[in-house]
């Protein structure tokens, strides 16, 4: 399009929008009593349009100059109370805009303010969308302006001359979902379409869908370092206690997925997945991208450009944004409450606690960091970046609280889903070629919690077993005094006689108590005061009633401990033991209800330096998929057990295939290799090869299963060597 004419579209859009507004702000003055545009005398009606019309400019006009300003002074507010500030915000610039028509004509109460800049805004931006729909040149433009100034400078200036750029690759991260879930969402159901149309669509026609196996650590902190920099080793759970350091390190924090970040570049020798022309949206860790928003692992940074937040200011700074957003928070958080109140009245079980600040965290995840991330992506798609690499988090969010497959993620499920749909039209504007990959990092397993199964939590438990003090109320829920099932009379004595002794004074806590902590349904207790990691019979001569007392609990499958003579040991209910460096087994072995591949993920973490002195994995019923997280979630993931250890990998059939037929794809480190390799294929950021990461011997299929099947317990003296093979 010509300059002139491109200019010419522009100025009669600005004056489309500034007459719709006009009469907006009429219509709300003769709707709402408060808020009036004229005299206190009386005016005629043509002087009461000019005075709706000067309003509506002014507030235009401060908006689109004072708005800007206000956003990034409020970068470091927290994000949802900055949604919540975005209506004051934007009824203060309108009882400015009032105040500047001349003779006072203009006047609103300050609630009043907050409702009708609300409307005009609402108002604007829907004429604003309207008008451009059929302009792909204003449309492309107007996404455009979500990206920052440095996506603004590359974005396309017309027609080149130079070969066409080979397609640049998106990656969306839809987080938390599993494989089973996601196919059964793009399934008709019946007469009604599938809950996600625009995958559906994909799915065997333009993209194949592919199951991939989590490590023993199925959650986000594991398997996004894995994919976005090539590494999981030393990362054994989301949160775990670091001995040398007496630091708890979580991997939601700034610091933490900082600090591992750095850690796996060293192990590597390599940046990340999008050290070339790369951006990451909504991330934990940056991946090598210089183009960042929301990402964790530099939220801690000081700097202009290195904040977290600051990807809050590409989005925010338009103001019809932020009030789209900001109503959108608001009904989120009714919707929560609303769907929260209809459980407890339904008296639904499995059901965990939705209070608190709960709502407000659900709608940022499922849209303030939606909205701001999508937008970036689709920022990065018209500038015409290479490599995109973005996490949407509602579901994973929503499903902890609500249940994977319930009517609440169904919802989530479909809003994702126009998302999708929303950056697959923007491809179609932007100035290269892209292949979108569907991918998620786990998924979730349903089920009580632990403590509410059996009347106590984990750190309950295991002060029980130690004959430390525990609440009182400890193992009474329900008519029942769980912790003393199983573990023999002196594992059940030195329980009876910890639930006796009243508690300390205080946190209940001296210098040798151990440090319990939760991943899902995944456990770690570690004893600060030992260093190193303690060693099963030193945890014998310490605490004689602890491993028993936990392995025979019917809420745990599973404990792994070091052992001085055996090595690593898994042990079960009953005295069943699976010593895995040398394949022994005693008994049933505690992992085979676990399924394929259970003893090579425990085995490799076993090796991990930050393991903790006992790890604690919860029971797993394979006929319902239910587990025990031992944290307040009805729908977890950090453990070995069901759905959560299978996410999925959906990509384009052009691309080569992410394995060999019969293959399985397990680990995240192996899904970076994969996506490594598809960025090579389209000749796009030229990342160099990294070395398979150290694999631990592996018992191959067939022989696993016969280990994980009934054995008579073999002579410790002669055991069972394993096949000298590696994955």
């Amino acid at each position: 399009m010509p300059r002139w004419k491109s200019v010419g579209a522009a100025l009669l859009r600005v004056l489309a929008v500034w007459a719709v507004s006009t009469l907006t702000m009429l219509a709300l003055a003769g709707i709402l009593p408060d808020f009036r545009l004229q005299s206190a005398d009386g005016d005629s009606t043509t002087r009461i349009a000019i005075t709706a019309a000067s309003g509506a400019g002014a507030f235009g006009l401060l908006s689109a100059l004072v708005w800007p300003l206000l956003v990034r002074a409020l970068l470091l507010v927290p994000a949802f109370v900055l949604g919540l500030l975005v209506f004051v915000l934007n009824g203060s610039l309108l009882l400015v805009a009032l105040n500047l028509i001349p003779d006072g004509r203009g006047a609103a109460e300050p609630e009043t303010a907050v409702v009708v800049a609300a409307v005009m805004s609402a108002a604007s931006s829907a004429t604003s969308t309207f008008l451009t729909v059929r302009d792909d040149g204003a449309y492309g433009r107007r996404l455009a302006r979500l990206a920052d100034r440095r996506q603004g400078r590359r974005r396309r200036q017309g027609g080149t001359d130079g070969p066409p750029q080979p397609p640049g690759t998106v990656f969306l991260q839809i987080d938390g979902v599993g494989h089973d879930v996601l196919r059964d969402a793009v399934r008709p159901r019946g007469n009604r379409p599938p809950i996600m149309e625009t995958v559906a669509g994909w799915v065997d026609t333009t993209h194949t869908l592919t199951p991939w196996r989590t490590d023993w650590s199925s959650q986000t902190g594991a398997s996004q370092l894995g994919i976005l920099h090539g590494s999981t080793e030393d990362v054994p759970a989301f949160r775990w206690y670091e001995k040398e350091a007496r630091q708890v390190i979580v991997s939601n924090r700034p610091t933490s997925a900082a600090e591992l970040q750095r850690r796996a570049a060293a192990r590597t020798g390599d940046e990340g997945l999008l050290t070339v022309d790369g951006a990451s949206r909504g991330n934990l860790f940056t991946g090598g991208a210089e183009e960042l928003a929301l990402v964790l692992s530099v939220a801690a940074r000081r700097g202009r450009h290195n904040r977290s937040r600051s990807g809050y200011f590409a989005y925010f700074r338009d103001p019809a944004n932020a009030t789209r957003t900001a109503g959108s928070f608001l009904a989120e958080i009714f919707r929560e409450l609303g769907q929260s109140a209809r459980a407890r009245l339904r008296r639904e079980t499995p059901r965990v606690g939705r209070g608190g600040l709960y709502p407000f965290i659900r709608a940022f995840a499922t849209v303030v960091e939606r909205d701001v991330v999508v937008a970036a992506v689709m920022g990065d798609i018209l500038s015409g970046r290479t490599a995109i690499y973005a996490d949407l988090v509602a579901y994973d969010e929503v499903a902890h609280h609500s249940g994977p497959r319930s009517r609440d993620t169904h919802q989530v499920l479909r809003r994702l889903d126009r998302s999708v749909a929303l950056i697959a039209e923007v491809v179609e504007h932007a100035p290269r070629d892209y292949r979108i990959v569907l991918l998620s990092d786990h998924g979730q397993s349903p089920g009580a919690t632990f403590a509410d199964a059996y009347g106590l939590t984990l750190e309950d438990l295991v002060r029980a077993g130690c004959a430390l003090p525990v609440p009182r109320q400890a193992g009474r829920a329900g008519g029942h005094r769980p912790a003393l099932a199983g573990g023999g009379a002196e594992a059940r004595e030195a329980a009876r006689a910890a639930l006796r002794r009243p508690e300390r004074d205080g946190d209940g806590h001296g210098p040798s108590d151990p440090v319990v902590l939760a991943s899902g349904n995944l456990g770690l207790v570690s004893f600060p005061d030992v260093p190193g990691r303690m060693s099963r019979e030193e945890i014998d001569r310490r605490h004689p009633a602890l491993l028993r007392t936990l392995a025979d609990h019917p809420g745990v499958g599973f404990l792994l401990v070091r052992s001085e003579r055996h090595g690593a040991v898994v042990l079960g209910a009953d005295g069943a033991e699976h010593h895995l460096d040398t394949g022994r087994v005693v008994g049933r072995s505690p992992l085979k209800v676990f399924g394929d591949g259970a003893v090579a993920a425990v085995r490799r973490t076993a090796r991990f330096a930050n393991a903790p002195d006992i790890m604690v994995n919860s029971a797993y019923d394979p006929a319902t998929g239910e587990v025990h997280a031992f944290e307040g979630q009805i729908g977890s993931h950090g453990g070995l057990g069901g759905a959560q250890s299978h996410p999925f990998l959906l990509w384009p059939i052009e691309l080569s295939p992410p394995i060999r037929p019969g293959e399985q794809l397990v680990g995240a480190e192996r899904v970076h290799a994969v996506l490594r390799r598809w960025l090579r294929e389209a000749d796009g950021p030229q990342v160099p090869e990294t070395p398979p990461a150290p694999q631990v011997p592996e018992v191959p299929e067939s022989e696993e299963s016969r280990l994980l099947g009934d054995v008579t317990a073999a002579s410790p003296a002669a055991p069972p060597p394993l096949p000298d093979k590696t994955r």
